[in-house]
């Protein structure tokens, strides 16, 4: 499947799960919501995905936890919050370089109209 077919299952899955539940739940509900529905699509999910890194001499195994990664290609971070700031943006492009992928998805759930939180990440250095 492409990534852009595998996006727009995502975002329809976003847009479908705003619908029903609204604007008003903690990020982790959404996180648990969109698993439960891109599982149920048939894709491979995988949640709270432990990135290592290392500094000078010291290695630390959980030092970042994107929310999902789907297809091991497409990371999904998750905000519940009235603004998204720049520093949102830059997670998620630190999660794509250290995992080498091209594609990420920012959603915040906590917009009136969930395409004001939908917002594509790209990696160009990413496979």
């Amino acid at each position: 499947m492409e990534n852009d077919i595998i996006s727009g299952l995502i975002v329809d899955k976003a847009l479908a799960i705003h619908r029903k539940v609204g604007p008003g739940c903690f990020e982790k509900v959404y996180e648990e919501l969109l698993y439960y529905e891109l599982i149920q699509s048939g894709l491979k999910v995988q949640r709270q995905l432990l990135i290592p890194i290392t500094y000078k001499h010291l290695h630390i195994n959980d030092a970042y936890k994107p929310d999902l990664l789907v297809e091991d290609r497409i990371v999904i971070e998750i905000k519940s919050v009235e603004y998204l700031h720049p520093v949102h943006f830059r997670q998620l492009t630190t999660y794509l370089a250290l995992l080498n992928l091209k594609n990420g998805i920012l959603l915040n759930f906590k917009v009136e109209l969930m395409k004001q939180g939908i917002h594509r990440i790209f990696n160009n250095k990413g496979k």
